[in-house]
Order: C-alpha cells, then sequence, then structure tokens
C-alpha cells in the first residue's frame, strides 16, 4: 500500500514532468475514445493504448461484459457508455477482450479459451449496438465499434477483421 501512496503524493510533480497539462484536465474531459474491457489487473489499457490523461475513456468490468440494455433496470455500465456516446460525443469504442481470463473461464467454456474470448469480445459488440444511444450512431457513421484481443503473455493485441471473420494483429 506503501508504494500507491507515494505515488499518489507525488502525482502533480510525476504529471509536470510528463508535460501533463492538470489545468486543462481540471477544466473539462474531452476524451477521444472509450475503452470497454475486463477489470482484470494484467490489463493496463493506458499502457496498451499509449494514451495520456484525458485521453483514454474507460469502462472497466467483469469479463469487459456489456450488460443488455434495460430501460426498466438501467445499470451503472448503461449510464456510463450513455455518457460517453451522447455527453462526451465519442466516435471510437473499444472492446477489449484479453487472453487467460478467469470471467471467460469461468463462464463454463469447454475447448479453446482463446476462441471462446474472441467470440466474447464478438458478443460485447453486438449487445453494445442494440444500445438506443448507439444504434443511430452506427447508422450515421458517426460512431464505430472496434473489438480487440489482448495477449496478456506476449503484449500483443489484435483486432476482429469482420471481412475475414478473424482477429488480425493491428
Amino acid at each position: 500500500m506503501e508504494r500507491f501512496r507515494d505515488h499518489a503524493r507525488t502525482y502533480s510533480a510525476r504529471a509536470a514532468a510528463h508535460s501533463v497539462d492538470l489545468d486543462r484536465l481540471a477544466a473539462g474531459q474531452a476524451p477521444y475514445v472509450m475503452i470497454i474491457t475486463c477489470s482484470d489487473a494484467r490489463l493496463v489499457p493506458a499502457l496498451i493504448t499509449g494514451s495520456r490523461p484525458g485521453d483514454l475513456f474507460e469502462l472497466r468490468t467483469h469479463g469487459g461484459t456489456v450488460p443488455r440494455f434495460d430501460p426498466e433496470d438501467p445499470s451503472g455500465e448503461a449510464a456510463t457508455i450513455e455518457f460517453a456516446v451522447e455527453g462526451l460525443r465519442i466516435a471510437d469504442i473499444i472492446v477489449c477482450g484479453h487472453s487467460h481470463c478467469e470471467a471467460v473461464g469461468s463462464a463454463g467454456t469447454a475447448g479453446d479459451i482463446t476462441a471462446a474470448g474472441h467470440w466474447h469480445v464478438v458478443q460485447q459488440l453486438d449487445v453494445l449496438s442494440d444500445y438506443p444511444c448507439v444504434a443511430p450512431r452506427l447508422v450515421d457513421g458517426t460512431l464505430r465499434l472496434h473489438a480487440w484481443f489482448h495477449e496478456i503473455g506476449t503484449g500483443g493485441t489484435l483486432q476482429h477483421r469482420p471481412g475475414a471473420n478473424a482477429f488480425l494483429p493491428l
């Protein structure tokens, strides 16, 4: 815990050393991309994407799962997605799964866990595309959805290519 406290105490100095404009960040957020991914501690979206503070709007859930939209019982995840799409006008959403995912493995998946992980990510795009705030923006082309899969052991990231129906290197 002490290491985390030390880093929290020195954040402003470290931010300044990396040319992070804290005043600009305090004025409001305008991220470029939303990433929906697993809450697994081995997966660090900012490191994978090379983003800086303010660039990436994150939603982390167990297994990177996007719940089905239910207007009668809205979830925190749905509210976060709606805020990103309507409030922040995000133009791109990445759903990023990963290898060695306990959530996918614990779902009782038999056989190829990588194939199951790929399928899981594509399924989350299908669920996301049914959200009432997402669907019209997909139609008018102001929002794009991307399916990524990060390999924990190699650090490589793949992107789903619908035409090939395969995950291929970025």
